[in-house]
């Protein structure tokens, strides 16, 4: 600053107040580049090498390629389910209010920034004064009028960094705000596909009891003939009568909880209480016999909870900057300028404007131990959400794990339920036979069919959990978003 003072001097004229203010603004801008607080550091996170038992569901564990990183519309092959993912897309309204969070927080941002930037106001304005003229002693009354234009503007320079410090949180929170959305798609995604998967199990199980029913009047007709010949008691008709009634009372319980399934699915798809378009059935549905998982690495980036838990703690990062800053002294810029005169027609004259510069620092001496633990306060939500991340790390790899677990064994338990079901179907095949042979009584037959119905609609069970394990692996796998 001094040598170009000295140079004015030299030429014989004085530097002008705006020259030194613009000068000293140069230099505080120099210096505001100085940021206080910790700059963010990913923790460290010990990542294993594998998934717990991926070995069951993929030759090569430690692959790069992993189901999560397809598309929904890759990973779902029936189409009637890929509408109505597509229209829960749309229409569901947690994603819309999700959609919504994120023009808050964007707008958010914006305040937040302009915090950073000088503000400027202008005003005009315009008073006349009459004063009776027994006051002043005066035969008349003088009257006085003025006017004039008036402009402010004001800057609080961050020269600690407190501006940019909340800066950067504002916007850690609009992408964490922004994870959240895909969050929501994700959990949309997944909860569609998987109320879909229990309708067609409800589906399957009606199917299968209305089929028993058919069958059970069959039967109880053929005992009833049977009786009326002589062949059998009524001990024989009144257990058919048990069968057929055993599963009439299943059909209804059945049928209600489907038109809750369909209400809930129109829910999930932002539309009234109606019914849903079916497409393939659960035993139509492609179950791969490899399924890559990627390695666990890779979660960190793919999952939106845990993008989302280190969003957070980025913009937790900042607020202890923010904290910090308010230990240090605070400089602001203030000008005003304008016109001031009592004759309009000299309003715009030279002579009739102002200015005045001032340039203000503020430092805090006593604020009773508020500012200190302002600062405890962030440091101890920092740490606080740095343990909230690596619990967001931890359950994700349990999700993975329980889920690759889940999918295996479903699929064990899936064909050990056929096997027993096509044993069940043999037991009444024989039951039946012995019985119209006079060898066993109607009780045999009872037994064995209860059994049968029992294991069909085990069967359509497993086949849903089957289904459904799919579903949750690609969700653990960070998978859904896309």
């Amino acid at each position: 600053m001094t040598q170009p003072i000295q140079a004015n001097k030299k030429r014989g004229r004085k530097t002008k107040p705006a020259e030194i203010a613009g000068l000293s603004v140069a230099s505080m801008l120099l210096l505001s580049g100085c940021m206080v607080g910790p700059h963010y550091k990913r923790p460290a996170v010990v990542a294993p090498p594998t998934y717990r038992d991926a070995e069951l569901v993929t030759k090569d564990p430690g692959g790069q390629a992993s189901v999560a990183d397809l598309k929904w519309s890759e990973v779902f092959k029936d189409e009637d389910l890929k509408a109505l993912l597509a229209e829960a897309i749309k229409n569901n309204y947690d994603v819309r209010i999700a959609a919504q969070r994120i023009l808050e927080q964007q707008a958010q941002v914006g305040v937040t920034k302009a915090q950073m930037l000088p503000s400027a106001n202008a005003g005009a304005a315009y008073s006349a004064v009459g004063i009776p003229s027994g006051l002043l002693g005066n035969e008349t009354s003088p009257k006085y009028y003025g006017g004039g234009f008036t402009a402010t503007a004001a800057w609080n320079l961050d020269f600690w960094g407190l501006y940019r410090r909340q800066n950067e949180a504002a916007r850690a929170e609009l992408l964490a705000t922004e994870w959240g959305r895909r969050a929501t798609l994700s959990s949309i995604v997944i909860n569609v596909a998987s109320a879909y998967v229990q309708l067609r199990a409800l589906d399957a199980q009606l199917e299968i009891t209305k089929a028993t029913l058919d069958s059970r009047k069959a039967s109880l007709r053929l005992v009833s003939l049977r009786e009326r010949t002589g062949a059998t008691t009524m001990a024989d008709v009144h257990q058919a009568e048990q069968l057929l009634y055993a599963a009439e009372s299943v059909q209804p319980q059945l049928e209600s909880q489907i038109r809750q399934q369909e209400n809930s699915l129109s829910l999930l798809l932002g539309r009234n209480p109606g019914p849903i378009v079916r497409g393939k059935r659960n035993t139509e549905q492609p179950h791969p016999e490899e399924i890559p998982t990627g390695i666990p690495s890779q979660l960190l980036e793919r999952r939106p909870d845990i993008q989302r838990a280190e969003a957070e703690l980025v913009a937790a990062n900042a607020r202890i900057g923010v904290a910090r800053a308010q230990f240090f002294p605070q400089i602001s810029l203030t000008a005003l300028g304008g016109t001031s005169t009592s004759q309009l027609n000299k309003l715009f004259d030279s002579s009739s404007s102002y200015w005045l510069a001032n340039g203000a620092i503020s430092q805090p001496l006593f604020a009773g131990g508020r500012l200190k633990n302002d600062l405890k306060a962030a440091e101890a939500t920092q740490q606080e959400v740095v343990v909230n991340y690596q619990k967001t790390i931890a359950s994700a790899f349990r999700d993975v794990s329980n889920a690759l677990i889940v999918y295996q064994k479903s699929k064990e338990d899936r064909i050990a339920q056929e096997k027993q079901t096509e044993a069940a179907s043999q037991s009444v095949k024989l039951a039946r036979l012995r019985y119209d042979n006079g060898r066993s009584s109607y009780l045999e037959v009872l037994t064995n069919d209860t059994n049968l119905f029992s294991a069909q609609l085990n069967l359509a069970s497993v086949q849903e959990q089957e289904a459904l394990s799919l579903v949750q692996l690609y969700a653990a796998l960070g998978g859904g978003w896309q």
